[in-house]
């Protein structure tokens, strides 16, 4: 087995065992207490959202040339589809190179994270924000924030399999840079644009990440040997 190199390693190190595990007992915890303060509808959270929500509605309405860079941003660039799409080549990537379970259980962990977004859509059934003068449209229900949900499970799935198959160092930091930007851009355009609460977005952000974390925690604790198909043939995975 040849080592890697430092050119094609990752520099950082991700969370595992014991680590990954604390990490999505946390999320699980925060996730859930969010979840009841929603459905509660606790008062200081509902005032915080509230406030949040006319503050950004007024800049939209202002700003009408961000607004519709905006919209664009939400509605094509970072749309869950848009998302899905990036998905479906990272699958197809590893279906070429033969890792089949580990594409099939990528495929399972997106499945889980939509089943459970659309559930508790389902359940909290929570209003969106009412405008007079809307900038943007949505439907269903607010809670949690599809976009900011759908972008934060693909793309921590993405990053896990790109540290996983030891990305050259420059794609694995383009990589984390365009993750981040685009799970944090999204999140706030929905907020500008008026069609979500705050508390959806982060909603959307923690349970994304909860989902990311227990399919990596899973898979990585299942038994049989977590390297990705290709390690220690002698070939360099670069």
């Amino acid at each position: 087995m040849h080592p890697v190199s430092p050119r094609s390693a990752p520099s950082p190190s991700a969370p595992t065992g014991p680590g990954l595990l604390r990490c999505a007992l946390l999320l699980a915890g925060f996730s859930a207490l969010l979840l009841v303060l929603v459905v509660v509808r606790w008062d200081p959270l509902m005032d915080l959202d509230a406030q949040l929500a006319r503050t950004t509605h007024r800049w939209a309405v202002a700003d009408p040339g961000q607004t519709h860079a905006y919209r664009i941003l939400s509605d094509w660039v970072w749309d869950p589809w848009t998302m899905r799409a990036l998905f479906a080549v990272v699958v197809g990537w590893l279906l070429w190179r033969r890792d089949l379970r580990y594409a099939l259980w990528l495929v399972a962990a997106c499945l889980c994270g939509a089943a459970l977004q659309q559930g508790m859509k389902f359940a909290v059934d929570r209003d969106r924000p009412h405008w007079p003068d809307p900038v943007d449209s949505a439907h269903y229900s607010a809670f949690p924030s599809g976009h900011a949900m759908t972008a934060t499970v693909v793309c921590g799935l993405v990053l896990w399999t790109l540290y996983r198959h030891r990305a050259p160092r420059p794609l694995w930091r383009a990589a984390v840079v365009g993750a981040a930007v685009s799970v944090l851009g999204v999140g706030l355009t929905r907020i500008w644009l008026g069609v979500h609460w705050p508390s959806d977005v982060v909603g959307g952000w923690s349970w994304g990440a909860l989902v990311v974390a227990v399919a990596i925690t899973a898979y990585e604790r299942r038994p049989g040997p977590s390297r990705p198909a290709g390690t220690g043939t002698g070939r360099r995975q670069d």
